[in-house]
């Protein structure tokens, strides 16, 4: 019997597909699958956004966004040896690189690699607690003639990794954000006739700068911007409370602050009204470091009131990450629900 009250074949879809910022294609290919029976109106642009209107009663316009891209790497040269030297794209901590599983993606296609460890018979490597994501090399088991045949520098990496149900939770790579685009395109299928015109964008490299934000923000000039995104879980037995910023199966979790934005505060408010009244189970965000697209929304097109839904994640930026399936659908539930009160008569001001 399927636990989930979601599509959870295409999250897993969505998950285990390979998309590291400026790559995003594959992922791309699937959204507008996804999008075009569902919008009025499905475009994309030159940096690879994807957006799928539908058209409201009034010209009250607001935006939802969720980025497409993992974090992943790219080639930046073969080494003496034939091992592949690797430059990050986005924010990892190297010491989780050690035994993965990797894929290039080159023109030839999919080549799987790995990512190795000196083994503890050999007292492993003196300077491990010093190596930077720049020292890490990837293992793709060929001569090194043969490596530079099939691996151009500019080649991207992503980790291999399955999505797998966890209790009630879903663990996989690239949690951090499909969970989101996975929502918005949920709530393509709940968006019916609504009063505002609703812009459904999946955006591209957050993990590297906001970049595709901060260009939609600027194209579409919305009246509201929302973001979808996941947000740190570190409800573990090894941190203080204060420190969890969220805790799995809490809820959605409404974002007040992260390193890039302060959301406004009657949008805020207003999704709590809409969260309470609807009897949706919330928590509140206060994110001590880390950006989202909320920011590059926010300011893109001179001032623009933002909000942004979370959803719980433990493990952010590994190859594990975890989400819990209530806070999935209440992540969904709560932002079909602010869209569906959204009719231009709310005064966003400050």
């Amino acid at each position: 019997m399927d636990p989930y009250d979601f599509d959870y074949d295409l999250l897993v879809e969505l998950t285990e597909t390979h998309g590291p910022p400026g790559y995003e294609g594959n992922v791309r290919d699937i959204v507008r699958r996804e999008l075009e029976d569902e919008v009025d109106r499905l475009e994309s642009d030159a940096m690879g956004n994807v957006v799928g209107t539908v058209e409201g009663e009034t010209d009250h316009e607001v935006v939802v966004a969720a980025h497409m891209d993992e974090i992943g790497f790219m080639v930046r040269r073969v080494d003496e040896k034939g091992f592949v030297a690797i430059d990050a794209l986005g924010g990892w901590d190297p010491e989780v690189l050690r035994a993965q599983r990797v894929v290039v993606q080159t023109e030839q296609g999919k080549l799987p690699g790995v990512i190795g460890s000196v083994p503890p018979h050999t007292g492993g490597s003196e300077d491990d607690d010093e190596r930077e994501v720049h020292d890490v090399r990837v293992d793709v088991g060929l001569p090194k003639d043969e490596v530079e045949e099939r691996i151009d520098v500019g080649d991207l990496v992503t980790v291999d990794q399955r999505t797998e149900p966890l209790g009630v939770c879903i663990s996989g790579k690239s949690i951090d954000n499909r969970v989101s685009v996975f929502a918005l395109l949920e709530l393509a299928r709940r968006v019916d006739d609504p009063t505002a015109t609703i812009h459904l964008v999946a955006t591209v490299q957050e993990e590297v700068g906001l970049r595709g934000a901060q260009t939609i923000g600027s194209d579409l000039d919305p009246d509201l911007a929302l973001a979808l995104d996941t947000t740190v879980a570190n409800d573990l037995s090894d941190f203080d409370e204060y420190d969890h910023v969220t805790d799995l199966g809490e809820g959605a979790a409404i974002k007040l602050k992260d390193s890039s934005v302060i959301t406004n505060r009657k949008v805020h408010r207003r999704l709590r009204e809409v969260a309470e009244r609807e009897d949706i189970d919330h928590q509140f965000e206060v994110l001590p470091t880390g950006g989202t697209d909320t920011g590059g929304l926010q300011r893109a097109q001179g001032s623009v009131p933002v909000g942004a839904v979370s959803i719980p994640t433990r493990y952010l930026h590994t190859p594990t990450e975890v989400a819990h399936a209530d806070d999935i659908s209440g992540a969904i539930d709560l932002t079909a629900a602010f869209l569906a009160s959204e009719d231009g008569t709310h005064d966003y001001t400050l």
